[in-house]
């Protein structure tokens, strides 16, 4: 089972402001104060096509994380590892058009995958989403430059699923070791029979899925902070305050 919720948004800020944003929203604590949890960001590969002009990027970020304390009460501690605060690493794909006016990400957690997989879509547009539907306008068959619009439209659509308890976590070894505080697989297996697995795979996708809103509120100011400092600053200059910041040196042209 996969549970999902999608929404829309929009910034009354220019395509080519908000694709800036989007790369730039994880850059400094000072940029974006909603950023703090994230401990550091790495690019894994990026290059231009050819053939399409189309930017393809992998980034990884490693971020401060917590399971829902819903979730922490409800399982063994054998299998969140226990509610304190923990490190997880997050693989984000992007794709970006600056000639047809689109872009296209996705983010999935790596880490506690056999308890919840968290896959985030974005859909940045420079056109609104289609009214029939809550899917944007497919722009990705067009070729012909559009022109700037002062406004950038975004889908985000949330995918939870849940694994716990299917018969590849059920096969592992029945003799392993038991302790009072750390059940082994026997113990677990027993735990998630007495349950149901689909009722455990459910309830954990419905806990994490009530947290989406509070999630994206802070994602989008986060994003706000950094268009309005882009806006009334300008790039170089945010750039250069941040890099001075940290005592990089700026070399003055």
């Amino acid at each position: 089972m996969v549970l999902t919720r999608t929404t829309n948004h929009t910034y009354s800020h220019p395509f080519p402001t908000v694709t800036l944003a989007f790369f730039l929203r994880y850059y400094s604590p000072q940029l974006n104060p909603f950023s703090s949890h994230v401990l550091s960001t790495d690019t894994i590969s990026s290059h231009v096509d050819p053939a399409t002009g189309r930017l393809h990027t992998t980034r990884i970020h490693l971020k401060k994380s917590r399971m829902p304390s819903a979730v922490v009460k409800l399982l063994p501690t054998s299998v969140t590892g226990g509610g304190g605060d923990k490190s997880s690493y997050v693989l984000e794909t992007s794709v970006v058009d600056m000639n047809e006016g689109w872009m296209k990400t996705e983010s999935r957690n790596l880490n506690f995958t056999g308890v919840l997989s968290v896959v985030e879509e974005q859909h940045y547009s420079t056109t609104p989403p289609d009214p029939a539907g809550s899917a944007p306008v497919d722009t990705t068959a067009l070729s012909a430059p559009r022109s700037l619009s002062p406004n950038t439209f975004v889908t985000t659509t949330f995918s939870y699923r849940s694994t716990l308890g299917n018969k590849r976590q059920d096969r592992a070894p029945v003799d392993a070791p038991e302790t009072a505080d750390e059940p082994g697989p026997r113990r677990l297996g027993s735990w998630i029979s007495g349950w149901g697995t689909s009722r455990i795979q459910r309830s954990i996708e419905s806990i994490a899925s009530n947290k989406t809103e509070d999630q994206i509120s802070k994602s989008r100011d986060g994003m706000g902070l950094v268009l309005e400092r882009l806006r009334n600053n300008g790039v170089v200059s945010v750039l250069r305050e941040l890099r001075r910041r940290e005592g990089k040196v700026v070399f003055e042209q």
